[in-house]
């Protein structure tokens, strides 16, 4: 399976060389100009690593990557910046980075350091490996995987937690606030289809003929693993 990493640059030509370079060395590359929708994806799609730039139109790079931290998103980072004194690198990694590289930089070079950081998390996770079972299922937490009569289904970061919070809370009705608040750490500025909307993509990922029925829905309540 291949790893997806996340570039945030403001500098277009930069974010396109880094996709093509990362793309050919096997990986899963998606660029962004600024921090606009990097929370939302982080939060829906299981992203190994992330490439950030310090001097971006929005916020700076370091300050973004403390917020994530501070949301417990703990994607590895790479800082790419041209900031280069020694008090700016201790900053980024006061606030929250994995590794630092300097504009201008080798492509080479810094594919080794993707590697290595990738390595040293991945063997992090390997560590704390954490399964939860339920019935004939068995999640993941770590792979992002759910298997059921003994087939995998790949789960996004999203569908990861949301199913985690079910099984934690099995046979508690869980209303859309309280999802909101423990899978998407926050109630406000989230369109009230949320919620639903993932709910069905979860059961159409873990149940897809129906007949098994883990996730009940509560109508005008919430939602019931059984």
């Amino acid at each position: 399976m291949k790893e997806h990493i996340l570039i945030v640059d403001d500098d277009n030509d930069m974010v396109e060389l880094l996709e093509y370079n990362l793309s050919a060395a096997g990986y899963d590359a998606l660029g962004f100009l600024n921090t606009k929708h990097v929370r939302k994806v982080l939060v829906e799609e299981k992203i190994d690593l992330i490439l950030m730039d310090r001097n971006l139109p929005d916020i700076e790079g370091s300050y973004y990557i403390e917020m994530l931290r501070s949301k417990n998103i703990n994607t590895p980072v790479i800082f790419l910046s041209a900031k280069d004194s020694q008090e700016d690198i201790k900053d980024a990694f006061l606030r929250g980075a994995d590794d630092y590289v300097t504009k201008p930089f080798d492509m080479e070079e810094l594919i080794l350091r993707i590697k290595a950081v990738l390595r040293r998390y991945n063997s992090q996770l390997k560590e704390i490996t954490q399964i939860l079972e339920y019935k004939d299922m068995k999640l993941d937490l770590n792979m992002h995987k759910v298997s059921i009569d003994h087939v995998d289904t790949t789960l996004t970061n999203l569908e990861t937690s949301l199913l985690q919070t079910l099984l934690n809370n099995k046979g508690k009705v869980l209303d859309r606030d309280f999802l909101l608040k423990h899978v998407w750490k926050e109630t406000q500025n989230i369109h009230p289809k949320t919620v639903n909307v993932a709910i069905k993509r979860l059961k159409e990922k873990i149940d897809p003929s129906g007949e098994k029925e883990y996730v009940k829905t509560i109508r005008g309540v919430g939602y019931l693993l059984t």
